[in-house]
């Protein structure tokens, strides 16, 4: 790995690679320490290896991915994180009524990703917040397009019909 490479393709993303450590080991310095490693292991990578890269992100995805992972499981407790901040990106123009009932349902799906099977919870992760393509999702997760596409309408679908059975999401459409 040369240092032009590094600071291009695999440097940028690094805020990316948190996220998702974050989402699946649920803790801050877990996360961190997963990016740190995964960071050093792409540097570290050979030329060869490297000339065999085509995609970056989703290779530093999948490495994060397996880190995370094992970080995850050997933990006493698994925990999952919140996503900070999604309330406050949505928040221009926005009286600070809708503000508060907006932060509620985004609490609200939170709680609710956080108890979805772990491949669909990932699946909706890849997709909703990180905005990965399907191709980079089944690449990063190793599972194939049509996978992916379920899993994702599932998750969707499940979070949807909670949102349904609960008076808050009627409140905040009303």
């Amino acid at each position: 790995m040369n240092w032009t490479t590094f600071h291009q393709q695999i440097f940028p993303i690094r805020d990316k690679l948190y996220r998702f450590a974050l989402r699946i080991t649920g803790s801050v310095h877990e996360a961190e320490d997963v990016v740190q490693e995964v960071l050093e292991r792409v540097w570290k990578t050979p030329a060869e290896q490297s000339s065999t890269v085509q995609n970056w992100e989703a290779w530093c995805m999948t490495i994060t991915r397996n880190r995370s992972l094992d970080k995850a499981r050997s933990m006493v407790k698994r925990r999952t994180a919140t996503l900070d901040g999604e309330a406050e990106r949505q928040s221009d123009g926005v009286d600070p009524g809708q503000l508060a009932e907006s932060r509620d349902l985004i609490g609200m799906v939170r709680q609710m990703m956080q108890t979805l099977p772990e491949k669909q919870r990932l699946v909706m992760h890849l997709r909703d917040i990180e905005e990965l393509s399907y191709e980079e999702i089944a690449e990063v997760l190793d599972i194939s397009l049509d996978q992916v596409k379920v899993n994702l309408h599932r998750a969707r679908k499940s979070i949807r019909n909670e949102l349904l059975q609960s008076d808050a999401f009627a409140n905040v459409n009303a």
